[in-house]
């Protein structure tokens, strides 16, 4: 077991890795959490604390819900979102922290009931459901962001029309929504990618056709229990697979409401085959298993229900209570800039915590001064390669590093294979520079290994000759898109970072653009700004999922239109930054995105000198989740 401070130990220091053990292994100290209990018999909302045992109390009532049995919903650290029985659409939310009736949210985009929900911290999904008229089964997905009240918007489908499967759970990235009924009970697990919108894939089976089950999760284990029956079964979300038996509920039971914090699963109310409708609550270890205990009761019987929690595994593994920016997978929050143009080109190195806003900090100089260089950053490294270098347009085949962790002035890595202006994508262990011009375009991928030093290698060829493009990835796939060829393109490719060899056709952007940049996650790429071909500055922002293929979808827009903004993958998985450009004069500003939400950027604050082209890296970008 780790070795970390406790949380009455104000001198202690946190170790990341520490911290991502402690985390993943279940033993992270438990903070309190509240979680709430809707739905059921009668029109009451209960909460508890999750780390402590005890009775439920009354939270609120259910405001325009005036039967929230049949209920199901999802939440994030600040709001509880809620789908009952009447009327049919009406969605209700709580604020968490504050006891309270709900207020009315939106409305579902098909009515129905018997539904079944999950979220990240951006975004909730509501999936199937059953009209009382007739046998009316939905397999309609809809989604609605948390924090913006409003009508919810489609998504996609189940891969078969079903309700009563209140077994939706989810991580950050994935919802997984199990069993039901049909028409006949249902064994099936299906899995969305949450941050994109299309139709359910097929994830495996759980262990019984039941109607009723239930789910909770960490950030990595689904847990599927009731169903009729008093298994808790569990998948690990980021494969696909059946589930593995591992541990028992006190009753074989359906209908219940479950959700969780990091390390405890929590079940109440629901109902016995007997037929007996219960208010008991038991809880269990979600990474160990075994069989569940006694928690408390609810004030009242409560069957056909749902809960939700601050805390719950969809909110990036819980700090169980703090905000999931404060820790990713990938591991940082550090953002570097380094370099870029003035006009005259400079050496200078800044930095910036990405998940704050603020103006840009010191950090120490390149070993050349040079714009239009592209950024690799590893969890531990940041490496600046090529650009065009002063006093003349000279392209540069440097490669330049620092340590994210200490300030200072950058170290000699190597060279590029040929000196040019080019594009950075990284995983953990990997860094390819895409492209780029000498001045002129070329097709070159060069790769190194960060951890090491020397210089770069061939990798293979982009599918065109380009520079001045974006490029961003994820642990297993980089991805390349726009530039100038010399006219200006809109092709997207991509390559497997772990391999070697040409690059293959992604899809295109929304239109022919250059000098544009690209920040990402582990599965969305955003493309943003940069120069189209009437000529004009643009204040488009565009989107992939980086694991599948085709064109590019409207994102947002800049603050304003700019071209020539930093070439690199400045994120830390939630919030990506864009530095600099011009617009058409060179701009200091900073401006940043969630991810994996849509619309427009928001003013971050500025760099210490207005300057286009730099290279902008960060150690917690998409790339390096599970690397």
């Amino acid at each position: 077991m780790a070795n970390y401070p406790q949380l009455d130990n104000s001198s202690g220091v946190w170790n990341l890795r520490d911290v991502y053990g402690a985390v993943m292994g279940g033993y992270w100290p438990n903070a309190n959490s509240r979680a709430l209990f809707m739905g059921g018999n009668g029109n009451i909302t209960e909460s508890i604390t999750i780390a402590s045992t005890g009775n439920a109390s009354f939270f609120g009532d259910t405001g325009a819900l005036t039967d929230a049995q049949d209920a199901s919903g999802y939440g994030n650290q600040t709001r509880a979102v809620f789908n009952g029985n009447t009327p049919l659409a009406t969605q209700v939310y709580y604020t968490i922290s504050t006891l309270g009736n709900a207020a009315n949210f939106g409305d579902l985009s098909v009515a129905r009931r018997l539904t079944s929900g999950a979220s990240n911290e951006t975004r909730g999904i509501t999936a199937g459901g059953y009209k009382s008229s007739g046998t009316t089964y939905y397999n309609t997905i809809d989604y609605n962001t948390i924090m913006s009240t409003g009508a919810a918007t489609d998504f996609g489908d189940l891969t078969v029309a079903r309700y009563g499967s209140n077994g939706g759970t989810s991580s950050p990235t994935r919802a997984l929504f199990a069993g039901g009924y049909t028409g006949s009970n249902s064994n099936v697990i299906d899995f969305v990618e949450i941050s994109t919108t299309g139709n359910a894939v097929d994830f495996g089976d759980v262990s019984s056709a039941k109607y009723g089950y239930q789910g909770c999760s960490s950030s990595t284990r689904a847990v599927f229990s009731g169903g009729e029956i008093a298994s808790l079964q569990f998948v690990t979300i980021a494969s696909q697979g059946n589930t593995i038996d591992y541990g028992d509920l006190s009753n074989a039971l359906a209908n219940a409401g479950s959700t969780s914090n990091s390390v405890r699963g929590i079940v109440g109310g629901g109902q016995t085959p007997s037929p007996a409708l219960l208010n008991t609550i038991e809880f269990f270890n979600i990474t160990t298993g075994g069989n569940a205990t006694d928690f408390g009761d609810l004030s009242q019987v409560k069957q056909e229900c749902t809960a939700t929690s601050q805390s719950h595994g969809g909110l990036n593994d819980g700090y169980q209570g703090t905000r999931p920016t404060v820790f990713n997978e990938a591991g940082g929050d550090r953002g570097i800039i380094a370099g870029g143009q003035t006009p005259s080109k400079t050496n200078e190195i800044g930095f910036i915590t990405i998940s704050s806003t603020g103006n840009e900090n010191e950090f120490g100089d390149l070993t050349q001064s040079r714009g239009g260089l592209g950024g690799i950053g590893g969890k531990t490294r940041a490496i600046f390669g090529g650009g065009n270098a002063a006093p003349v347009v000279t392209a540069s085949a440097v490669i330049d590093y620092v340590e994210f962790s200490t300030k200072g002035n950058a170290a000699d890595f190597g060279d590029l294979t040929s000196g040019r202006f080019t594009s950075g994508a990284n995983n953990n262990t990997r860094g390819l520079f895409m492209g780029g011009a000498t001045p002129t375009r070329g097709n070159i991928i060069d790769y190194i290994t960060i951890a090491s030093l020397g210089n770069a290698a061939d990798f293979g060829d982009t599918t065109i000759s380009v520079s001045q493009g974006g490029a961003t990835a994820s642990n297993t796939r980089a991805v390349r898109g726009g530039g100038s060829t010399p006219s200006y393109t809109d092709v997207l490719d991509y390559v497997t970072i772990s391999t070697t060899g040409n690059a293959t056709d992604f899809g295109n952007l929304l239109a022919t653009v250059n000098e544009i940049a690209a920040v990402g996650s582990d599965t969305r790429g955003v493309w943003s700004g940069g120069e189209d071909s009437a000529p004009a500055y643009i204040n488009v922002m565009q989107y992939i999922t980086i694991a599948s293929t085709g064109n590019a979808t409207d994102f947002g827009d800049l603050l304003a239109g700019s071209q020539g903004q930093g070439r690199g993958n400045m994120s830390n998985t939630i919030r990506g930054v864009f530095a600099g450009g011009s617009d058409p004069s060179t701009s200091n500003v900073m401006q940043y995105i969630t991810i994996a939400s849509t619309g427009n950027a928001l003013d971050y604050g500025d760099l210490i000198t207005a300057r286009l082209t730099p290279a902008t890296v960060g150690n917690g970008q998409g790339g390096l989740v599970g690397g």
